[in-house]
């Protein structure tokens, strides 16, 4: 699947743009931009495709879409059909994560708003959001100014602290994480993002940090809420769906460029953490690229 670099600029100089999407279907491109993207689904269904996720979009939902993640809203098949009078409808909002300037995005009280952007280099699904916030964003676009910019924050700030979210790529397709300003945790994930196509371990990791393995072991478990083995192999995984969608690689090539030493191993933690085969997960793309 081709990915697209899309020019999402704000051609009237303001800090973020909004833009009410109706058309007969939403854009078949797999495509990515510099800017965050937040959409609110208002009509049409389908099946969304974000990093190496796949799965299906309904009417109402909120979605936060990262910088530089490929993503795609495939409608259903209906949409397409000649004698289709279906419309598809959406609102986007498109900004830069410093869209007010980096001293005030790194204040302590846009802590949550910079987590949750931070969080949606993987996309992030809001679950059961209130009519209240959804009527804010139906009408953000009859304010302007400074109470526009004002309006925006509001929603951030609500969203930030909504507690039904769901992350929805897996680590292993998005680049490496930020420096976060704890030197323990981004010399681990230097080393590991540096090395998850070696045949790294543990113990590995904890000498690249200098702990104690099984205090490392307990460490990770702690902030990561799963085991070093797991956390490798979503990685590894992940990056295996980002060279199947973006690449004419084979599949046992990949097996051995993600780090796995043979190609049952792949197949199987492949299934495990996608829920279906590496042939299986090219098919499904490719059926829905075809979809017209």
């Amino acid at each position: 699947m081709k990915l697209h670099l899309l020019n999402r600029t704000n051609i009237n100089n303001q800090c973020f743009s909004i833009s009410l999407n109706e058309d007969g279907h939403f854009l078949k491109k797999w495509h990515c931009h510099v800017e965050l993207e937040f959409v609110i689904i208002l009509k049409s269904t389908g099946t969304l495709f974000i990093g190496d996720n796949i799965e299906k979009f309904e009417e109402g939902e909120l979605y936060l879409i990262g910088k530089n993640l490929p993503h795609k809203f495939l409608n259903d098949e209906k949409y397409f059909q000649k004698e289709s009078k279906l419309t598809a409808e959406a609102i986007a909002i498109h900004f830069n994560e410093d869209f007010l300037g980096t001293m005030f995005t790194a204040t302590s009280e846009m802590l949550p708003i910079q987590d949750m952007f931070s969080r949606a280099s993987q996309g992030i699904r809001f679950e059961n959001t209130d009519d209240d916030l959804k009527a804010k964003i139906l009408t953000l676009n009859k304010k302007n100014g400074f109470d526009r910019i004002i309006e925006l924050l509001k929603i951030l700030n609500q969203l930030a602290h909504h507690k039904d979210q769901t992350v929805l790529s897996s680590i292993g397709f998005r680049t490496v994480p930020g420096k976060g300003g704890n030197d323990v945790l981004d010399k681990m994930y230097d080393f590991i993002f540096d090395n998850f196509k070696n045949n790294i371990s543990s113990g590995d990791i904890a000498n690249a940090v200098a702990m104690n393995h099984s205090a490392f072991s307990r460490f990770f478990k702690r902030i990561q809420g799963k085991t070093v083995t797991r956390y490798l192999n979503e990685i590894r995984i992940g990056f295996a769906c980002k060279l199947l969608l973006e690449a004419n690689y084979n599949i046992s090539n990949i097996c051995y460029d993600c780090g796995y030493n043979n190609l049952s191993n792949f197949n199987r933690h492949f299934k495990e953490i996608k829920g279906m085969s590496p042939t299986n997960f090219i098919k499904l793309h490719k059926i829905k690229n075809k979809a017209k």
